[in-house]
């Protein structure tokens, strides 16, 4: 570190003062945030020619970040881009709280006594990512001076430490992977199955209902891989229009197209070294299935406006809710790159299928929530627990844990009642929802039927029941049950809350 430290020192020019005053002084178009104003800055004497600074720092694999006197973000490494979110543009001249948004700022910088003559600073925090992941990392900040040993500026190291986590609960240490929990029979099988697939290269597909912990399968695969120390980037294939999505992934040459006025690494590059985590590959554009397809065959990315490839050490774990062989059979998916990606093929199975770990998972989000909110709550009265254990969890772990987080909301006292949970899981009756194991969301506000179901009673309690019926086909997801009965967002609150279905 003392070493990087010298050559940075030299590098933003701190021996002649000419070079850090350039720095602080960029153009009209740097102080828009259209450019990154050391882009063109370079380290001579270090080695026979000149070398440019971010790519000296891009090389370097953990995260560097260099903060002017008013501890103002100055320049960030590729590293530290694929760990935080933030591009270096994006970045230049927020307060370092503002890029790292790390638990440590809450309770008071830890890096304030770090000045002139003092020694690095190293601390163990967790940072929260664009993405709003909670990502654990060790700090480490030392002061920059000047020849003349004047200090201007800081430079700090943020290094991702989610491999080297253990899990704290000992007690049931044997039914934990990573974020993982259960001692099903099915669960027991991914969780011996991962270390063996973490020893390869080849490309994952991680498949299963929503909410059945995929995101976490992809991670623990990282993790346990010798790419642990490499970024981890998730990319949320159908979270953007296939426009943006294309130099999300692939990156682009500044020129591309218009509002392209730099050049942009793109997913793929920034994961370099580490694992690319495609979810939701089935919502990938065919377009961009064929370039997929291309790069897993020879691991060259071609960015938008580029004639030139490059070379990029990614390992690709994709994952779908979907069903691909149908999309192959409609012609939706390509079934050349369904073959590449189901090298290795894991299926998750659905919660209602785990057996007992749904009462062990309730424990464990007490345990979790519980100290969280600064609530007592120990665990469930039998009949809440009657009521969970039968209900059947359509969206899930994702669902049971949403369920769990609320009852503990709310509840006042030390075990939670039948009150506590939300209504339409108490008013759950598997005999008034047909196909209660997997009941799909569509686009139809009522199901067949309904108008038998809903005769002889007030349209208030027809509403009422409504509600319940789309949230229970939405997972409870409240979004996903006001596209159902064709309300706006704001209008299901709104009825919901009238009709005693909300705290």
């Amino acid at each position: 570190m003392r070493i990087l430290f010298a050559s940075l020192r030299k590098s933003l020019g701190l021996t002649g003062g000419q070079g850090y005053c350039k720095l602080l002084k960029p153009d009209a178009e740097k102080r828009r945030g259209l450019l990154s104003p050391f882009r063109g800055l370079h380290i001579n004497g270090l080695c026979e020619s000149s070398v440019g600074l971010l790519r000296f720092l891009d090389e370097i694999p953990v995260g560097i970040v260099v903060f002017n006197r008013d501890r103002k973000v100055l320049i960030i490494n590729r590293a530290l881009e694929a760990l935080t979110g933030f591009l270096p543009q994006e970045a230049y001249g927020i307060p370092c709280h503002y890029l790292l948004r790390s638990n440590v700022c809450l309770q008071g910088c830890q890096n304030n006594p770090v000045g002139k003559g003092s020694e690095p600073v190293c601390t163990e925090a967790n940072i929260i990512n664009k993405s709003r992941q909670k990502i654990p990392v060790r700090l480490t900040m030392g002061p920059l001076l000047d020849v003349k040993g004047k200090l201007v500026g800081f430079i700090e190291s943020v290094e991702d430490i989610r491999s080297l986590e253990e899990p704290t609960d000992e007690s049931g240490k044997s039914f934990l992977f990573e974020k993982m929990v259960g001692r099903s029979h099915e669960i027991q099988r991914i969780f011996r199955v991962i270390p063996v697939i973490a020893q390869t290269d080849s490309s994952v597909l991680i498949t299963g209902q929503t909410g059945t912990g995929k995101d976490f399968v992809a991670e623990a695969i990282h993790s346990a891989s010798s790419r642990a120390k490499g970024p981890f980037i998730k990319v949320n294939c159908g979270a953007l229009p296939e426009t943006l999505l294309e130099s999300e992934l692939f990156g682009h040459q500044k020129g591309a197209f218009t509002g392209a006025v730099e050049n942009k690494p793109g997913r793929f590059r920034l994961a370099h070294n580490g694992s690319l985590y495609l979810t939701e590959i089935g919502d990938l554009p065919l377009g961009l299935q064929v370039k997929l397809l291309s790069f897993l065959d020879d691991k060259v990315l071609h960015p938008l406006g580029s004639t030139k490839g490059i070379h990029v050490d990614v390992r690709v774990i994709a994952a779908t809710h979907r069903n691909l062989e149908q999309m192959v059979r409609e012609g939706k998916f390509r079934e050349d790159l369904l073959f590449r990606l189901n090298v290795v093929r894991m299926h998750l199975p659905p919660l209602m299928k785990r057996g007992d770990d749904i009462r062990m998972l309730m424990d464990h989000f007490v345990q979790t929530f519980s100290p969280r909110f600064k609530k007592k709550v120990t665990g469930f009265s039998d009949e809440a627990k009657e009521i969970l254990l039968k209900y059947p969890y359509p969206g899930n772990v994702r669902e049971l844990r949403n369920i769990v987080e609320y009852a503990v909301n709310i509840c006042e006292g030390h075990s939670i009642q039948p009150v506590h949970l939300p209504a339409y899981v108490v008013e759950y009756d598997p005999e008034k929802i047909e196909d209660s194991g997997l009941p799909e969301i569509g686009p139809a506000p009522l199901q067949s039927g309904s108008a038998d179901r809903f005769s002889g009673v007030s349209w208030g309690e027809a509403e009422r029941k409504l509600i319940i019926d789309a949230m229970v086909r939405a997972k409870g997801r409240r979004a996903e049950a006001a596209k159902i009965l064709g309300w706006g967002r704001s209008t299901l609150w709104r009825k919901m809350k009238r009709h005693g279905l909300m705290p």
